[in-house]
């Protein structure tokens, strides 16, 4: 179910497809720049699963059987979405890499979300409206 509440709505902007891959391409480097001791580790995979499942759910809401289905797959990513945010901020205030790497990828993990609140918020209303 193509549809035009994936994009960002700002001019220039990448749709929230293209957004959301280059985040988790992004988060693949991170991931592999933290250290190889247990809880880096334990930290690592968290966020890969989370980051990368943004984009992934993403993705599947694009093939959604019906408006609901869209709506759900979309609010998966969005609280995914959440999740890295998280990880980040755990990231930076635990010192596991200097915070200036981090920084732009905080920023791009709150601009997901809000992009992500809206899609669902959008979708919710034009399903109550059918």
């Amino acid at each position: 179910m193509q549809s035009v509440e994936l994009k960002s709505g700002t001019r220039g902007q990448p749709d929230i497809r293209d957004r959301t891959f280059r985040f988790a391409v992004r988060l693949v480097g991170l991931v592999r720049a933290l250290s190889k001791d247990a809880v880096d580790l334990v930290i690592a995979r968290q966020l890969a699963r989370s980051g990368t499942s943004i984009g992934a759910n993403v993705e599947e809401a694009q093939d959604a059987h019906s408006r609901a289905d869209f709506i759900r797959r979309m609010n998966i990513a969005r609280a995914e979405a959440r999740e890295t945010l998280y990880w980040l901020r755990l990231i930076r205030e635990a010192k596991l890499v200097p915070p200036k790497r981090l920084d732009d990828l905080i920023v791009e993990a709150e601009v997901i979300v809000r992009i992500l609140v809206t899609i669902v918020k959008r979708a919710r209303q034009k399903k109550a409206a059918d």
